[in-house]
């Protein structure tokens, strides 16, 4: 898999911005194929970071429903990345 394709976007929440500040971690979409040793090397590639634990987790859709048709979204995966200390990441925002 292209480490181009494994990074969806990042995720920034209020859970997400605490976490980031109490513990360094950074939270990510990431690719429903991807696995944690691709993800470590997609971040440390993209950002000049080292990391130190990723943590990952599916999330399944959820149902919903369109006038009279019922549906579901899609399942997502979530990467929870954690840094080696003095490394950090600005998003410029």
């Amino acid at each position: 898999m292209d480490s181009y394709n494994i990074i969806k976007k990042p995720l920034r929440t209020e859970k997400s911005v605490a976490d980031g500040e109490a513990t360094n971690s950074y939270h990510f979409e990431v690719d429903l194929r991807a696995n944690k040793i691709q993800i470590k090397k997609a971040v440390e590639k993209f950002f000049n970071v080292k990391v130190q634990d990723v943590r990952t987790i599916v999330r399944k859709g959820k149902a919903r429903r369109v006038r009279f048709k019922l549906g579901r979204t899609k399942d997502w995966k979530k990467a929870v990345i954690t840094l080696k200390e003095g490394s950090t990441i600005d998003f410029g925002y």
